[in-house]
């Protein structure tokens, strides 16, 4: 019996670790479309990552209420307690992370037609594709159970920042220099504004992953990156 009631629990834990897995591959494949949506300037593909949304968030609504329940009937303790709390936070992170790349969707939506320069394109692209990179590994590290991954992506914060600070003076001097861009500017600094925060939420990811699979909490400031190589990179890129 007692053999049973623990297979029972073992598989109900499985299951919110499968929604979490589902979760993650829609935000995903949301980020890319969506940028995509972007380069092409496509708007239909921009209102699509929109309505994937309602399933993020009714993924999150299962896995709360999947976590509620197996707290209250099975009682768990130490390792299984720190998986089932962990799962509840990071469904909310992921849900976060879907509402932004939404936002992101319905800006494509009103934007108007203006020039973009190569430059600016690829500085988007660029922060992008590090939080892309980082949502990756951060799922793997928890359906992996690999906490050193995890760490790695915590390491990492500091990458989407300098980008970000980057293209943000970018856009600034774009504005300066010509007022009819300020329009248009203003709506990619949302934009990447919302892709750094995307990978805000992916390095909280990595936090909850770590503490449950270690039981210790990743601690100190997150490290920020010296900024002035990377600027250089991006320039010589461009």
């Amino acid at each position: 019996m007692n053999q049973h009631t623990v297979s029972a629990f073992d598989e109900e834990l499985s299951a919110l670790s499968r929604k979490i897995v589902e979760m993650g591959g829609i935000t995903e494949a949301m980020l890319s479309n969506v940028m995509d949506a972007m380069t092409r300037r496509d708007v239909t593909k921009a209102q699509e990552v929109v309505r994937e949304d309602a399933r993020l968030d009714q993924l999150q609504a299962e896995i709360e209420e999947a976590a509620v329940y197996l707290i209250a009937r099975r009682q768990p303790m130490a390792n299984d307690l720190r998986h089932v709390m962990g799962t509840i936070r990071i469904a909310g992170d992921i849900e976060r992370v879907g509402d932004l790349v939404k936002n992101i969707g319905k800006r494509i939506g009103v934007m108007e037609e203006a020039f973009m320069s190569v430059r600016t394109l690829g500085g988007i692209q660029h922060i992008s594709q590090l939080v892309l990179s980082q949502l990756k590994m951060v799922f793997d590290s928890f359906s992996q159970g690999k906490p050193e991954l995890a760490k790695e992506v915590w390491l990492r914060d500091g990458e989407v920042d300098a980008l970000h600070n980057s293209l943000f003076r970018e856009l600034l001097t774009y504005m300066m220099e010509d007022p009819r861009s300020i329009t248009f500017s203003t709506h990619l600094l949302f934009i990447a504004k919302n892709i750094e925060r995307c990978g805000d939420h992916a390095t909280n990811i990595a936090e909850t992953v770590y503490f449950i699979e270690t039981g210790e909490a990743l601690n100190g400031q997150r490290p920020k990156l010296d900024t002035t190589a990377l600027i250089a990179s991006m320039a010589k890129s461009t």
